[in-house]
């Protein structure tokens, strides 16, 4: 009998960029269902307390719940949800980013641990975040 590892340890990555600044939220969770993303939206809203946040989507079947809408309804006007056309990931910028993100942190990589890849993908988006010009470049914002 050969011995398994067993089951994978899988986490997901949660996020968001901002079309005009470049800046980054992301969270990383060991799920990716309505509660993970209902948390994005909560920590978007936090870290723009005084805006009005506007989240261009999917039609995720996980975008479309009670605990999304509880969100949405907290933030009495501040949260504005748009919804792309479905099977369009060009038209999501943070789509383009996550294809940075495989070629630089994860493509060809082997990561011992699993708190490894989450480090490297953190570091990803701090560094994300310390060059907004690059990441407005990525998303097709900005010309470079």
């Amino acid at each position: 009998m050969i011995p398994t590892p067993g089951q994978p340890k899988t986490q997901y990555g949660l996020g968001a960029v901002n079309y005009h600044t470049g800046e980054t939220v992301i969270i990383i969770r060991k799920h990716k269902r309505r509660k993970e993303v209902a948390e994005l939206l909560q920590a978007l809203l936090d870290k723009h307390p005084n805006e009005t946040v506007y989240v261009a989507w999917d039609n995720a079947i996980t975008h479309q719940d009670d605990e999304v809408e509880a969100v949405v309804q907290g933030a009495a006007g501040r949260l504005i949800l748009l919804y792309l056309p479905t099977y369009s990931p060009w038209l999501n910028p943070i789509e383009m980013l996550w294809r940075n993100f495989r070629r630089e942190v994860t493509h060809c990589e082997l990561f011992t641990t699993v708190k490894e890849l989450i480090e490297a993908s953190y570091n990803f988006f701090k560094r994300s975040n310390l060059t907004p010009d690059k990441t407005l470049s990525i998303i097709g914002a900005k010309p470079k």
